[in-house]
């Protein structure tokens, strides 16, 4: 017992406990809204998932503070079949979720697993990885280098996007491959070829890749008077989600009491759009805080990175904060219709047990950086 005691204090005292509060405080946050969201389905399920998935979601966090990511990354060749067998399985026993509208479900006795969750976790760690290798052995903004780390995101990207139709969650995979580039310096120049070739390429997709929908999808948060005039279509949902926010003014109507949260007018109320469930009952004192907390947690991971004793630490974090602000940029993006609506959950407030355990994993592995002094193998190479 006196061993047990031992190993928790030390872990108490090594571990990162200002990112776990503070993941902590956010997920306990969300399962009160979230209890609010669904009290109209007269049903707790949603709870009781969430707060499962919350249990899981600690046992990785400390798990993946305690175990070395270096020899993780390791493994690298593993880690990769892995990515591309879970991405696999989509294509034979993917399903997908009536409002989603895409295939990014794997389905199990009622549970619903989204591989993509798990998969970005894993992708941060392999590039990271990969980019440290080019940068430490390589000149990484070499020609060839470029080439690499391009197809190693592209692989993902197109699986994802082919298999699951799962546009959002491969937005993710691209915010997390420029976050971990530019932090790993490759030159601007590269940055700039990309976003000229994106240009060229983009009339090309809109002609004759996107659909009608999709094309109205884009456009429809920045010319709502010609996509959705009447605001029933596209802009439905973005159109009462401002409704609730509106409503809720400064101090929000108070829990279970929001007219548009405890009604079927905000669709997806205890996922996409959370956000806007938050605004109407806790009012923008509640917005502010979650946007707070948020920023916190990014920021700790930032802290932690550039703390970090070699190059792979630093990009881990900094991957991991990458991929939490883009989601919590497009998330409250589209509850307050300035952002396209892709089905992008709010980091830790939205329901979710896929999304909920494997951020925890991220932040586990973020305390894990922190929980360890760097081996001395890497001194010579930072």
């Amino acid at each position: 017992m006196k061993r047990l005691l031992g190993y928790g204090l030390e872990f108490i005292k090594r571990a990162d406990m200002v990112l776990f509060a503070l993941c902590l405080t956010c997920s306990i946050f969300g399962l009160v809204v979230i209890s609010s969201a669904t009290a109209s389905y007269n049903t707790n399920r949603y709870v009781l998932v969430q707060g499962f998935s919350l249990i899981i979601g600690i046992g990785l966090f400390v798990l993946l503070t305690i175990i070395d990511i270096d020899i993780i990354a390791d493994q690298w060749l593993i880690l990769f079949a892995f990515e591309i067998g879970l991405l696999l399985i989509l294509a034979v026993f993917g399903t997908g979720m009536e409002e989603s509208g895409n295939k990014a479900w794997l389905r199990f006795l009622g549970i619903g697993i989204q591989p993509t969750e798990i998969v970005k976790v894993i992708f941060v760690v392999l590039l990271s990885k990969h980019a440290t290798f080019l940068k430490n052995y390589r000149n990484i903004s070499a020609p060839l280098s470029v080439i690499q780390l391009a197809a190693h995101f592209g692989i993902l990207f197109l699986m994802i996007v082919v298999i699951s139709e799962d546009l959002g969650s491969a937005l993710i995979f691209l915010a997390i491959f420029l976050v971990i580039l530019f932090a790993a310096g490759v030159k601007l120049y590269w940055f700039l070829l990309g976003l000229a070739a994106v240009a060229a390429l983009t009339p090309l997709a809109w002609n004759y890749v996107l659909s009608d929908y999709q094309k109205d999808r884009i456009l429809g948060p920045y010319l709502p008077d010609i996509i959705d005039p009447t605001n029933t279509g596209i802009n439905f949902q973005p159109y009462q989600s401002k409704i609730a926010l509106a409503s809720g003014q400064l101090t929000g109507t108070g829990l279970y009491q929001g007219t548009q949260s405890q009604s079927s007018s905000l669709p997806q109320k205890h996922t996409d759009f959370i956000f806007a469930v938050i605004g109407e009952e806790l009012g923008m004192i509640g917005c502010i805080v979650v946007i707070a907390l948020l920023v916190a947690i990014m920021v700790r991971c930032v802290y932690i990175g550039l703390k970090s004793r070699n190059t792979m630490n630093m990009l881990i974090c900094f991957g991991m904060a990458g991929f939490l602000f883009f989601q919590t940029f497009e998330n409250i993006g589209m509850c307050i219709g300035i952002a396209p609506v892709i089905g992008l959950t709010l980091p830790f407030f939205s329901y979710g047990g896929s999304s909920l355990f494997a951020t925890f994993a991220a932040m586990g592995i973020v305390s894990g950086i922190r929980f360890r002094p760097s081996p001395e193998r890497f001194h010579s190479r930072t």
